[in-house]
């Protein structure tokens, strides 16, 4: 393992240097992974791990998702070979990786279940089904390894991240050691999917913080915030471009990319003595006015009623014409169509550049 160190504080973690992805594949090579769902991070996962050596990589895929069925054909799947069904990946899997949808693993957990015989691993992205099992039912057999691997990104990032060399960093935790070989496996399957390094937590940690994250500082909270600037800018006078431009474009054109390279403190250092003051300045007002809320949102996540929404609305017959209609809410606002003419207006060069690097995304195309 190597050590961080951060504010006299150290953390044990895992990097590629120590346990290489030769390593990994030699860990897992009398294993085959069945990926279950091939909708967000299971296209990601599978085709890293693939593209990385691993020659035992099975898809389960419903066929009625006729989307995502074709998606995985036109990346290389080969049914009967290499895409199955959910039932028959399951019976083919020694480790059998629970990659649907939070509420979609409540649904199909019966059918997954009768598949766990002794000895496989159960493998998860995501802590909600484990800790909140009250409400999932999800309760595995006491013979078989229950891990966790938790990339730090979406599964798009998490593939244009591997393609481009480089790798999302992950969190780990074994919830049950059946073998005595659970933590091996878990750490094998984190490097063969590309993690830039491992951190170790709980299912419960990983789960609450990032329960508390999507709809907190890097979903919910961002877009709200960006909303009222945008709103507070627009009543005062300001053009939709000048709004846009003040709120979002120039903190993902530059803003963030400091703070990419070298922390908060690195893009403050970086912007005008003016800048400078009045953020230190309104700083601490802003923590004082959003702490409240984190607290309530934390409080909900922990006592399981994030939980209980999530399950009864993503689990509806309609979800999906639901969220289209809330997306399109979004999109279609002034402020995010503002965002797209000012996108369109990017230099071309820079737009080919873009698509250049995300060439590929989907897959490479081989077996």
């Amino acid at each position: 393992m190597a050590v961080i160190s951060f504010g006299g504080k150290k953390e044990n973690v895992i990097t590629r240097k120590e346990y290489s992805v030769a390593k990994a594949i030699k860990t897992l090579k009398n294993e085959t992974i069945a990926i279950i769902g091939y909708g967000v991070q299971g296209p990601a996962q599978a085709l890293n791990l693939r593209d990385n050596g691993f020659k035992n990589v099975i898809i389960g895929q419903s066929k009625k998702y006729k989307k995502d069925w074709d998606r995985a054909v036109k990346d290389g799947w080969v049914p009967g070979k290499t895409l199955f069904d959910v039932e028959e990946a399951c019976e083919k899997g020694t480790i059998i990786k629970m990659l649907v949808s939070d509420a979609a693993q409540r649904a199909i957990w019966p059918s997954v279940k009768k598949y766990l015989t002794k000895g496989k691993a159960l493998y998860f992205s995501h802590g909600f089904s484990i800790v909140y099992k009250d409400q999932t039912k999800v309760i595995p057999p006491k013979d078989v390894d229950v891990i966790l691997v938790a990339p730090k990104g979406s599964g798009r990032s998490v593939r244009l991240n591997f393609l481009a060399g480089v790798g999302i960093n992950s969190s780990y935790a074994v919830f049950q050691d059946a073998t005595k070989n659970a933590q091996e496996r878990c750490i094998a399957l984190g490097i063969g999917l590309g993690s830039g390094y491992l951190f170790p937590t709980t299912f419960e940690k990983e789960v609450y913080s990032d329960l508390t994250g999507e709809r907190g500082v890097l979903m919910g909270a961002l877009a709200g915030i960006m909303e009222a600037q945008y709103d507070v800018l627009r009543k005062n006078g300001h053009s939709p471009s000048e709004a846009f431009n003040e709120t979002v474009e120039e903190l993902t054109q530059s803003l963030i990319r400091l703070v990419d390279e070298n922390g908060m403190d690195w893009m403050y250092s970086n912007c005008s003595a003016t800048a400078q003051h009045g953020a230190l300045k309104w700083r601490p007002k802003f923590k004082k006015a959003t702490l409240p809320v984190f607290t309530e949102l934390y409080a909900s996540v922990k006592n399981g009623q994030e939980t209980k929404e999530v399950l009864r609305d993503c689990g509806k017959p309609n979800y999906k014409e639901l969220l289209d209609v809330k997306l399109s809410a979004m999109g279609n606002s002034e402020m995010w169509q503002a965002g797209k003419a000012v996108r369109d207006l990017r230099p071309k060069e820079k737009a080919r550049e873009i698509t250049k690097d995300t060439k590929g995304i989907t897959g490479r195309g081989k077996n």
